[in-house]
């Protein structure tokens, strides 16, 4: 399948000068008009860096000048019901928050002890999410298949001389073991796997196939720019370091994952002994055939929050066909529709509803903020700890992830390490979902999202409205 041409990172010029300018606009007092400049020109990003840093890819990542990060309280606070919120009195603090340029709002405030809702404001209308769509595809990908599920990546030999390389949706698999990531699986672990097999057989010489088939249809979704192509890759089943062609994101990716981790896996048995003779293919390997080697993913759990963390649209969409793989093909339309099932057997499912995709990416989604928070508040369950990981991963403000460049403006102070959620970005979209720990003590869950206006005073406003909730102490 062909891969949509390079467009985000294709003017190198642009690129150096985004990053000098924002290299400086870090160092000093100049950083709040420094942002401002940024989102102006469209340069500005999560952070201030790609939304899914190098490191998480490359094994020898190059250091990002960003702000000193902010301790963090603990993931879920001792538990303490703290005093209850006045809903009028946290509209007051709410409404206090300027909105100028902002564009349309949607919010919802809920009691994460409760479920009371504290605070509404066009909770039920549909919206654009951008990356906070994550939070559905986790939810819907934990409840299908298990926070301690684990993907496998299988080498099979339907018949003597020819082996099979099977994908089996590990979005993280790498070409090589990570130190930094030690149980993420790798291609040369499973090549040294099978040349030992191989080699006990007395076979120094093979075919190779591969088949990333769990996941029918087009990898490209196509409500997506071309100019994305940097961005995110062709969905597939079989891909190592995320099609990355050199581990950088935003960057460019291979044309055919699955062919691409093939060659790859061919050259890590070449230094295993095994020989890779003729031209590598698509293929199958048979019902009946059995593994000679396999390795597994991380645990699904760990995986989320991966994802959630810092936005990893690869991975979301890897997740996302998952779930249509479950009890369908795993295509997009069967994707979409078991998102929807899913979240509906979970009881949160709001009427008005499209889902498009799982990162985000597209603007053909429209999610209600009333979604959103009922998706994180079910992470707070005592009915469902599976979803816990939907909190865990959630970036803390100033401190992780895709939140770690955010809350510096005035007005945002008391949000600092103590706002968890996950973000969405794309250019007049906004979007902040997760929850926080007021300064009356009280545990709310939250959705704030914003369509139009001006980017730079939406992502402000969010991270001021956020900040404004944990003041209270209502």
């Amino acid at each position: 399948m062909a891969r949509p041409g390079r467009g985000v990172f294709a003017g190198v010029g642009v690129a150096l000068a985004a990053v000098l300018v924002a290299v400086a606009v870090l160092s000093g007092a100049a950083g709040a008009a420094g942002r401002a400049f940024l989102y102006g020109t469209g340069l500005w990003v999560d952070g201030g860096s790609a939304t899914v840093p190098a490191e998480l890819f490359s094994t020898t990542p190059t250091p990002t000048p960003t702000p000193t990060p902010v301790e963090a309280s603990p993931v879920l606070p001792p538990y303490s019901p703290g005093k209850q919120i006045d809903p009028d009195r946290l509209a007051e603090r709410i409404a206090a928050v300027s909105r100028t340029d902002v564009g349309t709002l949607g919010a919802l405030v809920l009691d994460g002890e409760s479920g009371k809702v504290l605070y509404r404001k066009g909770q039920n209308r549909a919206m654009t999410p951008a990356s906070t769509m994550k939070l559905l595809t986790s939810a819907a990908v934990l409840d299908a298949l298990g926070p301690g599920h684990r993907f496998v990546t299988a080498v099979q030999s339907p018949k003597p001389g020819t082996i099979v390389l099977v994908g089996g949706g590990d979005p993280y698999l790498r070409g090589v073991a990570d130190e930094d990531h030690p149980e993420r699986a790798s291609l040369a672990d499973l090549a040294e796997q099978t040349a030992a097999t191989l080699k006990e057989q007395g076979v120094t010489k093979v075919r190779l196939r591969h088949d990333a088939r769990l996941f029918a249809g087009t990898g490209w979704n196509p409500t997506w720019p071309d100019r994305y192509g940097d961005e995110v890759a062709a969905t597939s089943a079989l891909w190592v370091n995320g099609a990355r062609t050199n581990n950088v994101n935003p960057g460019p990716r291979d044309a055919d994952p699955a062919q691409a981790a093939a060659r790859k896996f061919a050259a890590a048995l070449e230094k295993e002994g095994i020989e890779v003779a003729g031209e590598i293919q698509a293929g199958t390997a048979g019902k009946d055939s059995e593994p000679i080697a396999e390795v597994e993913s991380e645990p699904l759990d760990v995986i989320v929050e991966s994802v959630l963390r810092h936005s990893d649209n690869d991975a979301a969409e890897v997740l996302f066909r998952h779930v249509g793989a479950v009890d369908g093909s795993g295509s997009i339309k069967a994707s979409a529709a078991a998102v929807k099932q899913r979240l509906s057997d979970l009881d949160v499912w709001v009427d008005g509803t499209s889902v498009v995709d799982g990162s985000g990416m597209s603007r053909d989604n429209a999610v209600p903020a009333r979604l959103i928070a009922k998706v994180v508040a079910l992470g707070l369950s005592e009915d469902h700890p599976d979803l816990r990981s939907l909190l865990t991963g959630l970036p803390v403000a100033a401190s992780t992830g895709s939140l770690q460049g955010r809350f510096f403006a005035p007005g945002t102070e008391l949000g600092r390490g103590a706002v968890r959620a996950k973000t969405g970005t794309l250019t007049k979209v906004h979007a902040l979902g997760g929850y926080t720990r007021t300064e009356s003590g009280r545990v709310v869950v939250f959705a704030f999202l914003v369509n139009g206006g001006e980017d730079y005073p939406a992502r402000v406003y969010l991270d001021r409205v956020a900040s404004a909730v944990t003041a209270c102490g209502c």
